[in-house]
């Protein structure tokens, strides 16, 4: 991948993949700080580029009575300490035009939720702001129906566009990524596999998302192996008590193993 697509982007290995990774949902300053300082020392040693994610709130939920944010504004202020502490990058997903202008002030990249890939206003006003556009690729749409959604940023005159692909709905509540849709999709932009989203389990009688985390590891490594530009990884120092997504995501005590193991592949990748 063009680092260059993400210019606050340290450019520590440019043949090693990219991380995106962070909680689901910024829950307070001291668990982002906690989080993102440990993501930056691993990544740091193992010379990955990295992005700190977290969303500043949370649109779609299953039940009214789900965890939404702190507050727009006090969220979003975190984001910008944790990218002003550790000098990196940070995204967060938005859901409005009115989102687009608020959050450009505070992160580098904008990302466009998967349920959302088609709302042109949306990814226009993203792209208007000058920002990289992360677009989750709809879990009802083909990869090779995201190139009409890159086309939407490229054309507002802003060429820094990624895909991320968070698997096909299977039914009603299991998610299947299609490997083949990677090099589908880097025809018309980076591509990034979402992990943790791909392993969730929506639409549970009790409103709250399921998942299967034991399955990381096997994701993770099947996303390099097939070519992924970059691994997008929700993580967590206490995944049982998170607010939001606790359920598919990674332990932060296990990503730097994963990630060791994630480097080897991309290298032995690189070799042939």
């Amino acid at each position: 991948m063009n680092l260059s697509l993400i210019p606050q982007i340290k450019h520590t290995d440019a043949n090693n993949f990219f991380l995106l990774s962070g909680p689901c949902a910024i829950e307070g300053e001291e668990m982002a700080l906690r989080i993102a300082e440990h993501i930056v020392e691993v990544t740091d040693e193992l010379k990955i580029p990295y992005v700190f994610k977290g969303s500043f709130k949370k649109a779609n939920r299953s039940r009214l009575d789900s965890f939404t944010g702190i507050g727009d504004e006090k969220a979003l202020k975190i984001l910008r300490k944790v990218s002003e502490t550790f000098h990196i990058p940070t995204v967060t997903d938005i859901h409005t035009e009115q989102d687009a202008t608020m959050a450009a002030e505070y992160v580098d990249v904008l990302q466009i939720p998967a349920f959302l890939a088609r709302q042109t206003d949306l990814v226009v006003a993203a792209a208007q702001t000058g920002k990289t556009v992360n677009i989750k690729k709809g879990q009802f749409m083909s990869p090779e129906s995201m190139k009409h959604a890159v086309n939407k940023v490229t054309e507002t005159g802003n060429q820094q566009a990624i895909i991320t692909d968070r698997g096909t709905m299977f039914g009603y509540q299991d998610m299947i990524v299609d490997f083949r849709g990677i090099p589908t999709m880097q025809q018309y932009a980076p591509v990034v596999l979402d992990v943790t989203h791909s392993l969730q389990q929506p639409n549970q009688s009790s409103g709250v998302t399921g998942g299967r985390p034991a399955l990381i590891g096997t994701m993770a490594r099947a996303g390099i192996a097939a070519g992924a530009d970059g691994l997008f990884i929700e993580t967590h120092f206490d995944c049982a008590n998170a607010k939001s997504d606790g359920a598919n995501m990674l332990d932060l005590a296990l990503l730097k193993g994963l990630l060791s193991n994630l480097v080897a592949i991309r290298k032995t990748i690189n070799s042939f």
